[in-house]
């Protein structure tokens, strides 16, 4: 394939003027072909890709330029040329689409359903929906060859409060051979509940994705829906969003840090994390009516502003992880059994993180510095000090520091938004164009960047809307990560990744 830009390519294509901010263009199957091309080649990296009846969307970037873009292919027969056929991150995704809209992925090297365990009263939900008149047939784990070898099944159920997934180990002895994924469990309908909601009803769904990352997915479907509508937002409000999403980066890495340690069996870890989660949450309550800030951010910016004492409140907040977190930090990096539990256990390949396009602590761990913060950035953080944190370990114990690392960076860029907070009013009025219109969004949320696409009738309702959870792209990868280690080692391994089963299962 020649050299060409993802803006010259898209532009070949039949555009679409209410697509915003970024470019989408109909295009050919030739075109369709020559992105595929390109995203086998790393030339560009995959966002997003999902259909609606008789047409289907590949999301892009061009992470040279920063540059974005979606290509429309239309599908009148019903089927489309196969992304996963020469790029492998993009196979759920198309068996997804099959499951849910019906549109077939010609060359796909995986058939088999995806979301869709067969249980569902109809067939393709969200395309041209039928009555299912047969029983799910069992589904067909891929075989591993070789002397000795056993499986063990893990789940649906598990121990804990945690959310259903099956996993399954083909294993020699306790040496994991491979290990293969088995998720929809918890599949909810998002898209089809989206179909024809309010903007208020939309943004408590999107919300509700994966409701550890509610602040970022409001903001993503908030800012989709401003871009469609061209809606200017108030910048107060950009401020507080921003210091709403520090909050949940926050509350979140402590969480993991102390449940990895806790899955080494260094329970100290865990409690003391979870007392410094528990003061965030409390502080977010205090301050914005919520714990989980559920419901805060809205189209147009924030629901409530900062009350008078709120500032002092975070303040505090801060000044209380600066005195608690070195020790903790020192316990960690001084504690030799846990560091033996965690050092060079499940590590990911670089180029395979690169090649999947996998963001957030996983990416960034494995030498991939993107935050959508940066790259294509959003209001206010081009105004704010901090930088990508990037390590090359890309082990668990890479993953911890990265956690502690943004730790310390979300603390700063907390400070540095109050101390610049600017006055006027946090929240804008929507504009109501009376016509169809199309935005999309991409924000970094802790566990990686969330995509957000959709649709707006003429009437102000959702006419169709696609997020994206970064998890789409880091399940497979912890099938890589626990190739070669111990079953023992695997809840170590899957909890330093974190993975959403919600977000993932829309």
């Amino acid at each position: 394939m020649g050299v060409h830009s993802l803006r010259a390519v898209l532009d070949v294509g039949q555009s679409v003027a209410e697509h915003r901010p970024w470019s989408r263009a109909i295009v050919t199957p030739e075109i369709w072909h020559l992105l595929v091309e390109g995203l086998a080649g790393r030339t560009w990296t995959l966002l997003g890709l999902w259909g609606e009846t008789g047409m289907v969307h590949l999301a892009v970037l061009e992470e040279t330029t920063g540059s974005m873009g979606v290509a429309s292919l239309p599908c009148p027969d019903g089927q489309f040329p196969s992304v996963g056929r020469l790029h492998p991150p993009a196979q759920r995704l198309e068996r997804t689409i099959a499951d849910l809209v019906g549109l077939q992925p010609v060359g796909n090297p995986d058939p088999r359903p995806w979301l869709d365990h067969g249980r569902w009263p109809i067939s393709q939900p969200f395309g041209a929906a039928m009555p299912r008149t047969e029983l799910p047939s069992p589904y067909s784990f891929l075989p591993a060859e070789g002397e000795s070898l056993h499986q063990i099944p893990v789940g649906p159920v598990h121990a804990g409060i945690i959310e259903p997934g099956h996993f399954r180990f083909t294993a020699n002895g306790e040496a994991v051979v491979r290990l293969e994924e088995r998720l929809g469990y918890v599949h909810k309908g998002i898209e089809s509940l989206l179909d024809g909601a309010t903007l208020e009803r939309a943004a408590r769904l999107v919300g509700r994705v994966s409701g550890d990352s509610t602040v970022a997915y409001a903001l993503a479907f908030a800012r989709a829906v401003e871009a469609a509508t061209e809606t200017d937002v108030p910048a107060r409000a950009h401020w507080l969003r921003a210091l709403m999403a520090e909050l949940e980066r926050l509350a979140n890495h402590c969480g993991d840090i102390g449940a990895i340690c806790n899955d080494a069996a260094f329970a100290l870890m865990h409690a003391h994390c979870a007392v410094l989660r528990e003061r965030v949450l409390r502080a977010s309550a205090a301050c914005f009516g919520h714990r989980l800030l559920m419901d805060c951010v809205i189209p147009g910016g924030v629901v409530a502003d900062l009350p008078a004492d709120g500032i002092n409140v975070l303040r505090a907040l801060v000044a209380e992880f600066r005195r608690q977190l070195p020790p903790l930090v020192d316990l960690y990096d001084n504690t030799a059994s846990l560091q033996d539990r965690t050092v060079g256990t499940g590590f990911v390949r670089p180029s395979l993180i690169r090649q999947f396009g996998c963001g957030g602590v996983i990416g960034r761990a494995g030498s991939r510095a993107f935050d959508a913060r940066r790259q294509p950035g959003y209001p206010p953080y081009e105004q704010l000090e901090f930088a990508t944190p990037v390590r090359t370990d890309s082990d668990v114990n890479g993953r911890v520091w990265l956690r502690i690392t943004e730790v310390h960076q979300s603390l700063k860029l907390v400070e540095e938004i109050l101390e610049r907070l600017p006055p006027g009013p946090a929240r804008g009025e929507l504009r109501r164009s009376g016509q169809i219109c199309e935005g999309m969004a991409l924000v970094e949320g802790f566990r990686g960047d969330i995509l957000v696409w959709l649709r707006l009738a003429a009437d102000g309702t959702v006419a169709r809307c696609h997020p994206r959870d970064p998890s789409w792209f880091q399940w497979p990868l912890l099938e890589a990560a626990i190739e070669n280690n111990i079953v023992a080692d695997f809840p170590l391994c899957n909890k330093s990744f974190n993975c959403s089963y919600s977000g993932h299962d829309l």
